[in-house]
């Protein structure tokens, strides 16, 4: 179709952008009706936006397509999501669950000063400080029974740590009258 008005092509629907209708977005041109997420059909503005190359998206779409998978990339704090992303074209591959083993967890640290689970580098965004050293969120469990912990309810032994449950039964007093 000819550009008879002269004016810059919309990245959408391909038609004349005039200067009282045209939203900028890293160089393109869009009407104000067009300016919207590929997927959900959102207004977007320019703290909404997320560009794929010619392609744009609300930041929730754009993170659920392009952005990180996998476990503690929820949406927001305590969510558990089943969405697997096959509206945004997303393949998602069958395999075999991952299945934590919490018997005899703990290795040396492949990293100085590392976790202490999987010695794995902790950075500051995933640390949890317990027993005097630094652990993922995700290593932070029980050694014996894999529950999660926090610095109020853990017992230490011998660099390793444990619920208080756990530990009563492992380490504590035995005899009659003692659980």
């Amino acid at each position: 179709m000819p550009n008879w008005g002269g004016g810059k092509k919309c990245g959408v629907c391909q038609k004349a952008v005039y200067f009282a209708e045209e939203v900028q977005c890293e160089g393109n041109s869009f009407h104000k009706s067009c300016f919207l997420c590929m997927v959900c059909k959102k207004n977007l503005d320019s703290t909404t936006v997320a560009v794929h190359g010619e392609e744009i998206y609300c930041k929730s779409c754009y993170g659920k397509k392009y952005g990180p998978k996998g476990y503690g990339y929820g949406q927001g704090a305590g969510t558990l999501s089943t969405d697997k992303g096959e509206s945004l074209g997303i393949r998602y591959e069958e395999g075999q669950p991952h299945q934590p083993n919490f018997s005899g967890m703990t290795q040396k640290p492949a990293v100085p000063g590392g976790c202490p689970r999987c010695g794995q580098a902790v950075y500051a965004a995933e640390k949890v400080i317990g027993a005097g050293k630094s652990w993922h969120k995700s290593c932070f469990r029980c050694a014996k029974c894999g529950k999660s912990l926090e610095s109020t309810t853990l017992a230490d032994k011998d660099g390793e740590i444990y619920c208080k449950g756990c530990y009563a039964k492992n380490f504590g007093p035995k005899g009659f009258g003692f659980g």
